[in-house]
């Protein structure tokens, strides 16, 4: 109670909420990570009360999950990596009117994945972070092969499995570009200075997404119309899907339990996330196509990392996380070292700083849910005026990151590149996982061997890997099942 009282102070309140209001702002500008945002303000809490301090930076890094769902939902423009899988299902139900459906889907999911994640923060950290230690390079490994079995269900009557699983080696090929963390060696950098660090995500991910659906709407002949019955009347009373109860669900813990795992983000959790939504959906044949299933399981899954991440972060020093790393820097300016102390000495700072997750959260749901409403209509905005805007916003969401112009040369290569992809059939979807995943997979891979000493078995010692190599098949079987039935099937007959 005595913590509590520390929370619900006018001090603390204002700063909590400010935190995810600008989390929320930052989210929702391509570019501007969460990682970026606590970074950037880390040396700022130096001069402020440690517990407001370490406050603000969790308001904002409960707000900027949040926030990467609007302009990805609204643009197709992912506001954060996180995001992407959100883009995926949101872009197409706000195509058809149901922006602030969607919106609202994520919203509450992002709430509920945040809130469960933060209540397993508070009640379990200790448990789980001793669990985590036992998570290696190996089962890293089979965590990113987990989220590359994505491509195999990609495939559908659009796509071939052929193509899909092209599509997405090529993306891993991207993803290898730079230096080799391993060896040292440079590897495909053409003699640039700009590609040894490799090819970043966000250049990346705007290309595939924004301006490609921008430069699809400006070759369009004839403006498509939007259904606009879904935007009319009282928006602020509209019912969430049915069932969509259980996506939350399985988003939230599937998230936890990836945050928890030392190294790994809230990007692999929303694709993994949105994969097994897809598995166990009634309706298969909808997703890609405005499905608010997906949405709520990647917003969930995603959202499910900010408590998760914290785990292993202040219990043991290791950080979830990149967006965790810098909140651990926080705490160690303010004389606070990860680990049981934080729970004995400084638990008048600690606990304080875990139930304000809860108040950022509530934040962040009550601002989703009364701009929502006014941010669906953005759809209503006619290519002429959508396109410059979107455009600018993406060359500028593009150079805010590193500051860098090559990063817009790069940006626009890949919006060319895979339109070319796109119009010839092949999966952007499969390219994203690859590009993202690629190099966890590798790491993980690199590292196990080397650990394994040559010897692949260490990638099957362990029972977690055991259990792990068992849902992958789950994951993978059934769609190469019905991919096999629809295509060989077919043609027996």
């Amino acid at each position: 109670m005595e913590y509590l009282e520390i929370v619900f102070t006018l001090p603390a309140l204002l700063t909590i909420v400010i935190g995810a209001f600008a989390g929320v702002i930052i989210g929702g500008m391509p570019g501007l990570t969460a990682t970026m945002a606590v970074g950037l303000l880390v040396p700022f809490t130096y001069t402020m009360d440690p517990t407001l301090g370490l406050m603000l930076l969790g308001g904002i890094y409960c707000g900027a999950m949040y926030g990467g769902s609007i302009p990805a939902i609204l643009l197709n423009t992912p506001g954060t990596p996180a995001a992407v899988a959100t883009a995926l299902e949101g872009y197409p139900m706000s195509r058809k009117g149901e922006g602030g459906v969607a919106l609202k889907t994520s919203v509450v999911a992002s709430f509920c994945g945040g809130t469960f994640s933060t209540i397993i923060l508070l009640l379990f950290a200790p448990i789980l972070a001793r669990q985590a230690l036992n998570f290696g390079p190996a089962e890293t490994f089979l965590l990113a092969i987990m989220g590359l079995a994505g491509i195999v269900s990609i495939a559908d009557e659009k796509t071939s499995l052929l193509k899909a699983l092209l599509t997405g080696v090529l993306g891993m090929m991207i993803a290898i570009i730079g230096t080799d963390d391993m060896s040292g060696s440079l590897r495909y950098t053409a003699g640039l200075i700009e590609l040894v660090d490799g090819v970043d995500f966000m250049p990346a991910l705007i290309g595939l997404f924004s301006m490609i659906q921008m430069l699809e709407l400006a070759g369009q002949k004839k403006h498509v119309a939007i259904d606009t019955s879904a935007l009319k009347g009282p928006q602020k009373r509209s019912k969430l899907p049915k069932g969509i109860s259980k996506y939350i669900a399985l988003g939230s813990g599937t998230g936890t339990v990836i945050g928890v795992l030392p190294g790994e983000g809230a990007t692999i959790a929303a694709f993994i996330s949105y994969n097994f939504s897809k598995q166990i959906s009634k309706v298969k044949h909808l997703f890609g196509k405005g499905n608010p299933e997906g949405v709520a399981a990647a917003e969930a899954g995603n959202n499910g990392c900010v408590g998760g991440s914290l785990v292993p972060t202040i219990t043991l020093g290791i950080p979830g996380n990149s967006v965790a790393a810098a909140l651990m820097g926080a705490f160690i300016i303010h004389g606070m070292i990860p680990g049981p102390e934080l729970f004995t000495v400084y638990a008048d700072r600690t606990y304080p700083f875990i139930l304000s997750l809860f108040v950022a959260n509530i934040t962040f749901l009550i601002i989703g849910l009364s701009v929502a409403p006014y941010l669906a209509r953005i759809a209503l905005i006619p290519p002429s005026i959508m396109v410059p805007v979107v455009c600018a916003l993406a060359v500028l969401g593009s150079y805010a990151l590193n500051q860098s112009v090559f990063d817009v040369y790069l940006m626009i290569a890949f919006a060319f590149f895979g339109l070319i992809l796109k119009k010839l059939g092949y999966s952007l979807e499969a390219l994203i996982l690859g590009l993202i995943l690629g190099p966890i997979a590798e790491g993980g891979f690199s590292q196990g061997m080397i650990i394994g000493k040559g010897s692949p078995w260490i990638f099957f010692e362990s029972d977690i890997a055991k259990t792990m190599w068992l849902i992958i098949a789950i994951l993978l079987l059934p769609p190469l099942y019905n991919y096999y039935k629809n295509h060989f099937g077919s043609q027996s007959k």
